[in-house]
């Protein structure tokens, strides 16, 4: 059985509150990618500053890995954060 991190009981977490918290986005390199994660990630971390994004192109160019570091204050808020990343059309997969 796989552990969800609402398994697990939050005095157990391994993430103190808050701590910054890279997020690593994968997705077609397709125009407005980019601007759609920053957007959600603002949304989750109003101080979430853009210029720290790190984006790397596949090796044939046809998908992007998009990192952004928000700061996570709870373990609610990046569990809706993934929700919210995992559910765009956009994106492929989220780590």
């Amino acid at each position: 059985m796989n552990a969800t991190m609402q398994d697990i009981p939050p005095d157990q977490s391994l993430i103190d509150y808050p701590s910054r918290f890279p997020i690593k986005v994968m997705g077609a390199n397709v125009d407005g990618f980019v601007h759609a994660i920053t957007t959600i990630a603002k949304q989750f971390d109003p101080d979430f500053d853009a210029s720290t994004v790190e984006i790397r192109p596949s090796s044939g160019n046809k998908y992007l890995g998009v990192t952004v570091t928000v700061t996570a204050t709870s373990r609610e808020q990046l569990d809706e954060l993934y929700r919210t990343l995992s559910t765009h059309p956009l994106v492929k997969v989220v780590l």
